[in-house]
């Protein structure tokens, strides 16, 4: 499962333990099928427990809540994230001062002066 898949799990389910399968499936933009999946591991992995409860319309219904190393993992999934995120910033801001550098050279190689911007 996908780090950022995991992390959005956790943090729904932390927000939201009454939530279903298919609203989740739906918030995350996942297939009924991949949520189920993402969910069992989780919840093998002892990060999430399903807990049943009636709902006022009557119907079978799940809770899930994080255990005490789920939030743990949580919080370390967070932190990994976050790394790579700005991991991927930080190289997006250097391709985009790359891209300007030669912009400007081509502009200058056209007559057009430096630092002027489309």
């Amino acid at each position: 499962m996908d780090d950022g898949i995991r992390l959005a799990i956790l943090r729904l389910l932390e927000q939201r333990p009454e939530v279903s399968q298919r609203e989740l499936a739906r918030e995350l933009g996942l297939s009924l099928g991949k949520t189920n999946y993402c969910l069992r591991a989780l919840i093998e992995k002892g990060w999430v427990k399903a807990r049943n409860f009636r709902d006022s319309s009557n119907k079978l219904a799940y809770a899930y809540v994080l255990t005490p190393s789920g939030m743990r993992a949580k919080a370390n999934a967070t932190l990994e994230f976050l790394a790579r995120k700005q991991r991927e910033f930080a190289a997006l801001e250097a391709e985009i001062e790359r891209l300007r550098r030669e912009v400007d050279r081509e502009r200058e190689s056209a007559g057009a002066s430096p630092g002027q911007r489309a």
